[in-house]
């Protein structure tokens, strides 16, 4: 059976509208993708579409092998977790009472609460750094702790994928490294398959192993980072000029974007990518 998530001729619209035209898409098992683009080029549809919460114009998604629309909701959310953009927990509810939320795919009538989801969910909470303040109220906690605790509901749930839709946004840098190291540790250790809408592009080519760049309802290029960025992507993409160089820590792409009208006064002592 084919592993992990992939499109046919996938189209997408909004009424009339269409984000996504036909598109074939396969998204790496076990690897970190990063979805890249400008704002509206429907990345962030795509990734809904990912998770079944947008039904397709035409054409197909596949989850490991079948057409995702067939499966039940129960047996998509046992396979496949979506963190959306800008989450919001029910006022007063604690790290705990939200975390829990992540194993309610596996309780039924014939399943109730188990020592397993308990320990999938302390596992969870130990695995974000949360334990200590797992009767807290979400209200309560920083911006990089509540994202968090969102994540850490989705690591409870137990799935091999996980969606996420710019995790980062509205986070301080620091924050944000946080939460990417986060992400890049679960893939490292646990072999999750991460995907995840990113607007910083840098950040992108630091973390993803395969990069997706979505430009007129398209995928313009994919692959890894050291194999398409290029300022010529960044035009195109972007609508934006710039300077790739060699991130002198991690060794992957680093766009340096031109200000309005400025040039760089200075050839830069850093190597430049082609």
């Amino acid at each position: 059976m084919s592993q992990g998530l992939k499109t046919q001729n996938l189209t997408l619209s909004y009424g009339s509208s269409i984000i996504i035209n036909d598109l074939d898409l396969t998204i790496p098992h076990g690897k970190i993708t990063v979805l890249v683009g400008s704002n509206g080029c429907g990345k962030s549809t795509l990734l809904r579409s990912l998770a079944r919460l947008l039904k397709p114009r035409a054409g197909h998604i596949l989850l490991n092998g079948k057409e995702i629309h067939m499966l039940s909701t129960r047996e998509v959310a046992k396979q496949l977790a979506i963190l959306p953009q800008g989450p919001e927990a029910p006022e007063g509810l604690t790290v705990h009472q939200l975390v829990k939320q992540g194993r309610y795919p596996y309780q039924s009538w014939a399943r109730q609460w188990s020592k397993e989801d308990e320990a999938k969910v302390n596992w969870a909470l130990e695995k974000t750094q949360l334990t200590s303040l797992a009767h807290r109220s979400v209200d309560d906690l920083s911006g990089g702790q509540r994202q968090r605790a969102w994540i850490a509901m989705t690591l409870a749930q137990d799935t091999d994928i996980i969606l996420l839709d710019e995790p980062t946004t509205y986070l301080d840098l620091t924050h944000q490294i946080e939460i990417l190291d986060l992400l890049y540790e679960l893939n490292e250790k646990e072999n999750r398959t991460i995907v995840m809408v990113l607007h910083d592009l840098n950040l992108s080519c630091r973390y993803a192993h395969h990069m997706i760049a979505v430009q007129n309802k398209q995928v313009y290029a994919q692959g890894a980072p050291e194999q398409i960025v290029t300022e010529k992507l960044v035009q195109d993409v972007f609508h934006l000029r710039c300077k790739v160089m060699t991130d002198p820590i991690a060794g992957t792409p680093h766009c340096i974007p031109y200000g309005k009208g400025r040039e760089l006064s200075a050839t830069p002592s850093l190597v430049l990518t082609n």
